[in-house]
């Protein structure tokens, strides 16, 4: 991996950490908070590419593994991951990676509209899957039982996908980020 790479795998994994800084927003009928850092999760995926998407936010899960506290609300630690967002969390590089693997499919084609539905794609609904999954079998619930609580984070989500797209989109025309993905395909 090339140093440009890894500055840029870790300034992402730094955004999504720093998205970690607003407080989640508890609900009463589910113990997974709503926070800002599926946010990160889809701009980092629709910015960077599959690869380094993949792995900024799998740099991201390791860090929570080893106890930085840098979930919303100042989590981190094994047990967070084995607790009930733990399916959210570790879904968050698979879904960065799906995110970039469609954007990078559609280089060259991109508009807003394509961005928003593989943020949708990748960022809710890969996101979704592992999540409720997950949290069906922590909390031992049918898979129904953990997915009904989970459409109150739709609105929000779909927020965070038009928003993530619309940034992703400009910083591919215009910014240095997206010259560099550039060259690096090219060499």
């Amino acid at each position: 991996m090339r140093l440009k790479e890894m500055i840029l795998v870790s300034m992402f994994t730094a955004i999504v950490a720093a998205l970690g800084i607003l407080p989640p927003i508890a609900l009463p009928f589910t113990p997974v908070p709503i926070t800002a850092q599926t946010f990160g999760v889809m701009l980092a995926g629709a910015v960077l590419g599959a690869r380094l998407g993949g792995l900024s936010l799998g740099l991201f899960v390791l860090l929570v593994g080893v106890g930085a506290p840098i979930l919303a609300g100042g989590r981190g630690g094994l047990p967070v991951l084995f607790g009930p967002s733990g399916g959210y969390i570790l879904s968050w590089p698979i879904a960065a990676f799906v995110i970039g693997l469609l954007v990078d499919r559609y280089k060259g084609k991109l508009k807003l509209w394509n961005m928003i539905l593989f943020n949708v794609i990748g960022g809710i609904v890969i996101v979704y899957l592992g999540g409720i999954t997950y949290l069906s079998i922590v909390m031992d619930l049918s898979w129904v039982e953990a997915a009904v609580p989970a459409l109150a984070y739709i609105p929000g989500d779909a927020i965070k996908a038009v928003v993530a797209g619309s940034i992703a989109l400009q910083l591919h025309k215009t910014a240095p980020v997206a010259k560099f993905r550039n060259e690096n395909k090219a060499a």
